[in-house]
This record gives structure tokens, sequence and C-alpha cells, in this order.
């Protein structure tokens, strides 16, 4: 993560940290355990970045109000339940993209 412009790989490094399969994430308890990851991921997604303009932008856009202090958006990701709901999509979409582009790699020398 030392690129000023996040990338697949800057996401799928910090989710591997936190264990390879966070498709569940959403069915863990509501705590503090995945706060660090969510802060880190808000950080990634405030940056300006080919990768990040990809991704659907409901994820850039509450990760940007999120960052700005926007009450309402505080307010709903201030419940870990949120929170892991958001990650969990992140990553699932992050990881699906990532499985598809490797298969067709694999499959289109």
């Amino acid at each position: 993560m030392s690129r000023t412009q996040p990338d697949e790989q800057d996401y799928l490094s910090l989710f591997r940290i936190y264990g390879d399969d966070l498709g569940s994430l959403y069915r863990e308890p509501d705590d503090d355990r995945y706060a660090l990851l969510f802060e880190q991921v808000v950080r990634l997604l405030v940056k300006p970045s080919p990768f990040n303009r990809s991704l659907p932008e409901p994820f850039r856009v509450s990760a940007r109000r999120y960052h700005d202090g926007d009450p309402a958006t505080v307010k709903h990701l201030s419940h870990p339940a949120n929170r892991h709901f958001m990650l969990c999509d992140l990553h699932d979409l992050i990881s699906l993209r990532s499985r598809v582009a490797r298969n067709r790699r694999k499959d289109h020398p």
C-alpha cells in the first residue's frame, strides 16, 4: 500500500491479513474486531485511482462521506453490522473480479 493509487492487490493484501474468507463477515458478532480493517478500506476507497473508479459508486460515495464526517453516514456506519456488510460486499466483489481475471489469463495466455 505504498503507492498513492490503490489497486486490486492493495485490497486483496489487506483482506488476506484478516483471513481469506471474509465472505461471511456480515454474520460475525456486532463487535469491533474489524474496525481497523474498515478504517483502512475507507482510506483506500477515498484515494483516486483507476481501480477505485471501476468499483461501484456506492462504495466510493459511502467511504467519502464517512471519511468527511457526514453525520448520517457516520451514524449508519457506526453500527458494526453495517460496516461488516459493506466490507463483505466489497471483499466478495474484488475477490470475484480477481478470480475471473486469473481464469481469463489462464484460458487465454
